[in-house]
């Protein structure tokens, strides 16, 4: 097999025969004091993220510092008008906790709001101009942030952002990638034509990109908090902005925002605690199922073929889950608790033949009516304090709705298409949900993003990537890779492949897999989908909890930087 995608995972699981359980596992000794790093998806992020933490920030001042600066230098991934989930390790308090930043449906939103007379989801309605935009969360996150676990004031922390839009950043060859892909809808923005692309078109490398009104907007968040965003000059631009172009924001939304902060979803792994994020996130949930699954297998007996085959299998009905039963928990139950039981997964595992692929149409039906990958961003922070944050964020689609309201220089996210438009139909990623993930004002949308801390007695990292519904597959390989003591190198430049349920397809980045195992997948029954380029951006943390020492990657497949800071 080609670049051994599953060699060392062979090796891992060799010693994968063990129950996975809904549980926290003890370790023997905490971490060390020793380094901080920092591992984002831009050079000039990660260095801000340095910056504070050798002024004295902590790891939550350094996670507000990276998340304004990817929101200038990085708008096709994440901004202001975007979200995201935090997921924080409170080293005072020994305590995990997710901050929710979510965007959330406005409410105005109706649960038919992108379907057409005939009751079809109408194209590009979805994700492209102002009514595709939910409610931002990062600006309040950004002032949760500050007020309940940061040591600077957000006028340190974000300065950074507000020079890099004031003075402006350079382009690269990603940045003009994706504004390629995004022109059409960029140029029905008049604010946004002008502040991204150069004469309509995407800019060459080298082009200086100035943003002086999201500089002012910044300004204003570092010196009010959140109320610099939900209220007062920002709001009353927004909100304009929005009613002018047939958008259907209102005052009303900015008051009731409120981030929110919950609990994770914890699974073990043979003395391997993942720690990962819970609903609106699938993550957390579907990552579990996988590892419970597979805890019922004996791996020592199965060839490489047959560890491709069963990983494929897992990660099939781990989404199957996902499309039927996942949501907003503050609109929906979630059967968290079912879905993570053994008895559960055991139900799963008794389904799976080893020789041979289940086709999705014949596990339990979800009704039904391609992916990108380097879209939304990541970074992960620990510092000496033993404080650690994995945060994912998001404008969903590259430049998101294209939509930049008039004024304010903020770039308005598309989330609304992560929702199902209609149960059963596919998003702009070829996902599928049911009525949990149907629209409704106020609520959630459902998300991919992962962001995930993994411990084992003498290590612990700090994960997470971009890329889509392939999120979640990606951090389980990456996780499989630490289990068996790979580097962070190792874990954020492995070859990849994913299967999500529908379409029912088994992808697989270039040269991935030999022309043998594609044979032998193919006689098995699956149906394999080489793609024509790689996907993820994932940035890693791995800390040796005895020196303090830490190993640090940023993913080759991308522009980021990691460094480690004494």
């Amino acid at each position: 097999m080609k670049g051994s995608i599953l060699g060392n995972i062979a090796r891992c699981c060799l010693f994968l025969r063990v129950a996975a359980t809904f549980t926290l596992v003890a370790t023997t000794f905490q971490a060390a004091a020793g380094q901080s790093a920092v591992a984002s998806a831009h050079p000039l992020a990660t260095d801000a993220g340095i910056e504070i933490l050798q002024k004295g920030g902590n790891a939550f001042d350094a996670a507000i510092a990276v998340t304004a600066v990817i929101a200038v230098v990085q708008p096709y991934s994440s901004g202001i008008g975007g979200g995201g989930f935090w997921l924080l390790h409170v080293a005072n308090d020994k305590r995990d906790v997710m901050i929710d930043g979510r965007e959330r449906a406005p409410l105005a939103a109706t649960r038919d709001m992108y379907l057409d007379d005939a009751g079809k989801v109408v194209p590009g309605a979805s994700v492209n101009g102002p009514l595709s935009a939910g409610i931002p969360g990062v600006p309040a996150a950004i002032d949760h942030l500050a007020r309940n676990y940061g040591r600077l004031p957000l006028t340190e922390t974000m300065s950074a952002a507000i020079k890099y839009a004031r003075e402006g950043f350079i382009t690269d060859e990603h940045y003009q990638r994706m504004a390629s892909i995004r022109e059409i809808p960029l140029n029905a923005s008049k604010d946004a034509a002008r502040i991204f692309l150069v004469d309509n078109k995407a800019p060459e490398p080298g082009t200086r990109i100035v943003q002086t009104e999201l500089a002012h907007t910044l300004e204003l968040i570092a010196t009010r908090g959140a109320n610099g965003f939900y209220k007062g000059e920002t709001a009353d631009k927004l909100l304009r902005s929005m009613e002018a172009n047939g958008g259907i924001w209102q005052q009303r939304d900015f008051d009731e925002y409120r981030v929110i902060e919950r609990q994770p979803i914890v699974g073990e792994y043979r003395g391997m605690k993942i720690i990962s994020a819970p609903p609106p996130s699938s993550g957390g949930i579907a990552m579990v199922q996988m590892f419970n699954m597979l805890s019922g297998f004996d791996f020592e007996s199965m060839s490489e073929i047959s560890r491709i085959h069963l990983l494929t299998e897992v990660m099939r009905r781990a989404y199957r889950d996902r499309a039927e039963y996942l949501g907003d928990s503050d609109y929906v139950d979630v059967p968290v608790e079912r879905l993570l039981s053994s008895e559960h997964a055991k139900e799963m595992a008794a389904t799976i033949t080893l020789d041979e692929a289940t086709p999705s149409e014949a596990l339990p039906a979800v009704m039904v009516d391609n992916n990108k990958g380097m879209d939304t961003t990541h970074f992960s922070i620990i510092d000496k304090f033993g404080n650690r944050v994995s945060a994912t964020l998001s404008i969903n689609y590259p430049f998101g709705s294209c939509f930049v309201a008039e004024g304010t220089g903020v770039l308005l996210n598309d989330e609304m298409d992560d929702f199902s438009a209609k149960p059963g139909a596919p998003n702009v990623y070829g996902l599928v949900g049911a009525e949990a993930n149907a629209i409704a004002p106020g609520k959630r949308m459902l998300s991919s993003m992962s962001p995930t801390f993994l411990e084992t007695e003498d290590r612990l990292a700090v994960v997470g990537t971009p890329g889509g519904s392939r999120i979640i597959t990606m951090v389980m390989l990456a996780a499989l890779d630490f289990y068996l003591g790979n580097t962070a190198d190792s874990m954020v430049n492995k070859d990849r492949f994913h299967h999500q349920y529908l379409p029912d397809q088994l992808f697989h980045e270039p040269n991935t897999l030999s022309d043998s195992v594609l044979t032998t997948l193919f006689e098995m029954g699956h149906e394999v989908k080489g793609l024509d380029g790689t996907y993820g951006d994932m940035h890693v943390l791995v800390e040796h909890k005895q020196t303090g020492k830490i190993d640090a990657a940023s993913d080759k497949r991308g522009v980021g930087k990691a460094r480690v800071m004494q």
